[in-house]
Order: C-alpha cells, then sequence, then structure tokens
C-alpha cells in the first residue's frame, strides 16, 4: 500500500457501450506505472484474453482471477455459475481487505448481480466497509441504481453506433 494521503475510491463503469474493461485495464496499466499493486477478479469470464495476457507481463504488480465458464450467462445462470461467482466475491473480499492492493478491479461485478449470483445487499455491505486507501473499480452492464448512489465516480458508456450490428465478430487485439 502507499504510505502517503492517498484516499481511494469506489467507481464503477457501466452501460450498454463498448469499453467498460478497457477502461478499467487502462486505468490499471496507469496504476502499475506509479508502482501500484493491482487486483482484477473477472466475474463471468474465463480464458486467455489478449489483455489477459498483456497484464501477465506486469509480473507480480498485479494479481489476476477469473470466474466463468467462458461465456456469458444465457438464460438461467446454472449451479456452477453460482458457485465461480461465490467463490470470486470471497477471494475479492479477502483481496480488498488484505492491505496489498492500491487497486481492485471487479469486472462484469453488477452482471454477475443482475444474474442473481451475489446478493447486491451483500457488495453493498462489503464495499461500505472497503478501506479508505483502496481504489474500487467495478464494471458491467446494469448497474443497480443503489451501487451508483453508493459510488463516488460513475461512468456510462453509451453505444451510439457498432460494427457487431453489420455482424463482425470480436477481433483478436481490438474486442478479445
Amino acid at each position: 500500500m502507499q504510505t502517503n494521503s492517498f484516499r481511494g475510491y469506489l467507481q464503477v463503469y457501466t452501460g450498454n457501450g463498448k469499453g467498460k474493461t478497457t477502461a478499467a485495464l487502462g486505468l490499471a496499466i496507469r496504476a502499475m506505472g506509479a508502482g501500484f499493486k493491482v487486483f482484477l477478479g473477472q466475474f463471468l469470464k474465463s480464458g486467455d484474453y489478449s489483455e489477459i495476457k498483456a497484464l501477465r507481463l506486469f509480473g507480480n504488480q498485479i494479481e489476476i482471477h477469473q470466474f466463468g465458464k467462458g461465456c456469458f450467462v444465457r438464460g438461467n445462470p446454472s449451479e456452477e455459475d453460482h458457485r465461480l461467482a461465490r467463490k470470486g466475491w470471497e477471494l475479492c473480499c479477502r483481496a480488498l481487505f488484505s492491505g496489498r492492493f492500491e487497486l481492485l478491479i471487479f469486472d462484469e461485478l453488477n452482471l454477475a448481480i443482475h444474474f442473481g449470483l451475489l446478493p447486491l445487499e451483500e457488495v453493498l455491505e462489503v464495499l461500505a466497509r472497503k478501506p479508505l486507501e483502496a481504489e474500487v473499480v467495478i464494471t458491467g452492464r446494469y448497474a443497480p441504481q443503489e451501487l451508483i448512489e453508493a459510488a463516488d465516480l460513475v461512468t456510462e458508456m453509451r453505444e451510439i453506433k457498432h460494427y457487431y450490428r453489420a455482424g463482425v465478430k470480436a477481433r483478436t487485439g481490438i474486442e478479445k
């Protein structure tokens, strides 16, 4: 942890537009450039995405964990989806209160809450007790209003136009 008077805030990146995770990872790079230790917990995701490969180049400055089956939940979440989200949330909580990280990113936590994998009340209770010096970023569509109200900074990514609508698939190095 930084020994200066660093004050951490709660940030939420939400909305239906592209760029929520990308913005959070850009902040992670900036933080590591300043010597911070970063924790990245990704809900509903699994796999060796290009950004994960790049972040691993930072070595022990970043700790990366994924809590998903490799595809987003479609329909009703499975028992496995619930188990992975719970395990992930417990790890995120340990990281938050460990004192080892200045920046913690809980990627797609909003979706885990939206799909009922984690109770909003529990997430809010934990975030209300976050250490003062910890910066926490939560990403994902469908941020609940209560989380928006609890946050210090909220950014909404809004889709205006997207080439996916023309049938363009996710491209390595750009979307994955």
